[in-house]
């Protein structure tokens, strides 16, 4: 089991140790209000963990509180996972960013593009080039979510029961045979969406590889880096480490999702864009392997050079996501942030009126959870929680100046 402790002062890496404790005393009141049932930070500066800690419960009912070793769904902090993998096989040469998917999954051969008319009675166009791995990487393939709830296309996954997941006892393939089947939002390249692109993804990794993305995962990521508690599903003997999902109930209450429940049990479908469970110790590990530029500890699953070519903006143009992209949430802009393969990358700090700086990727998950890396500052910091949806509060703005106004240099 990976472990995680705080291993330098702040003084020692250039943090202010009076600043850094109103991170703890900011996001205390989550938990003191009822706006969050517990949480658990961590700060990492030049290698160093500075910062670690934990506040509140994993479960309300049983009043078990967060500790070392809680599991959390990840949900979409699954999608750099899944882009490192498939750019591991890019590394190797067994795939290309310029590659078809249908090359991996045939039934992308004959993609129509959605471009009037209802869910019932779409009126398509042939895509006017197919869509390829770096539509995938970078959500402009023109695929969409169920959960969006934002256009007729997002009604017609949901019509298929492809909402959050795929119905129950659907596999990877089958669901990637229904995503094909259905009409892309835009022509490919076009434009940005948030989507199964990364599931999609995980199929082509799986194609690629010759084994099941779970075993890649275990294979050539988890395992080397020593990520032993990431996984699709927790085990029967940890259960009583995964925390609780929570929702808003009727009454304003935290109230628990039954949609956590899925966490407890193997999956069929192995969804490459949010299906993993993770611990802080373990998706540390993670982020620190990209901050260092694909290495740790004496294991490389990259280059330095694709590290740097994955956590550059790869939207056309050079757009930002403001621009090109079709917002998730109204409540959440993307001025000065763009998109690379796989990950957020901040390109405009002062367009995108959060402290920042130029060069800082990441992203979050379903779940209020979130990570990032800073390169310019040698920052990684983590934040993971469980309450849905995560754009119900600020938190991700809010701990990104927490952070950055405790750095001296």
């Amino acid at each position: 089991m990976a472990q995680l402790k705080v291993d330098a002062e702040p003084d020692e890496v250039g943090i202010d140790g009076a600043r850094l404790s109103r991170i703890d005393a900011h996001f205390k009141r989550y938990v003191d209000d009822g706006r969050l049932a517990g949480w658990t930070i961590a700060l990492a500066r030049r290698g160093k963990v500075a910062h670690l800690s934990h506040y509140g419960l994993a479960d309300l009912e049983t009043r078990r509180p967060v500790a070392d070793d809680t599991i959390w769904r990840i949900y979409s902090m699954t999608k750099p996972i899944t882009s490192v993998a498939a750019l591991m096989l890019l590394e190797r040469g067994a795939l290309e960013l310029t590659d078809p998917v249908s090359r991996y999954i045939p039934a992308f051969a004959d993609s129509r593009v959605y471009v009037s008319g209802s869910a019932a009675n779409p009126g398509t166009v042939p895509a006017t080039e197919p869509v390829r791995i770096w539509h995938l990487l970078t959500h402009t393939a023109g695929l969409t979510y169920g959960f969006h709830h934002a256009h007729a296309v997002d009604e017609m996954y949901r019509a298929k029961g492809m909402e959050f997941g795929a119905p129950r006892g659907m596999d990877l393939a089958g669901a990637c045979e229904v995503f094909a089947g259905l009409p892309l939002l835009f022509q490919p390249g076009a434009e940005w969406n948030y989507s199964v692109a990364t599931d999609v993804l995980g199929r082509v990794v799986e194609v690629a590889s010759g084994q099941s993305l779970d075993a890649f995962f275990a294979e050539h990521i988890l395992g080397p880096l020593g990520m032993e508690d990431t996984a699709f599903s927790v085990t029967s003997d940890d259960i009583d480490r995964l925390a609780t999902l929570y929702v808003r109930g009727h009454d304003g209450a935290l109230a628990r999702s039954a949609m956590g429940e899925g966490a407890t049990r193997p999956p069929t479908y192995l969804s490459g864009g949010g299906g993993l469970v993770s611990t802080a110790a373990d998706y540390h590990r993670f982020s620190q392997m990209l901050a260092r530029g694909g290495e740790l500890d004496g294991v490389r699953l990259l280059a330095p050079r694709t590290v740097a070519y994955m956590t550059r903006n790869h939207l056309p143009g050079g757009a930002d996501l403001d621009q090109v992209g079709r917002p998730m949430f109204s409540e959440s802009p993307f001025r000065g942030v763009g998109f690379g393969l796989g990950v957020s990358v901040v390109v405009d700090a002062a367009a995108g009126k959060a402290m920042a700086q130029e060069g800082e990727y990441g992203w979050g998950g379903l779940a209020s959870t979130a990570f990032w890396v800073a390169p310019a500052a040698e920052v990684t910091a983590l934040f993971l929680t469980q309450f849905m949806p995560s754009s119900a509060y600020p938190i991700r703005s809010q701990l990104r100046a927490l952070v950055n106004q405790a750095l001296l240099d």
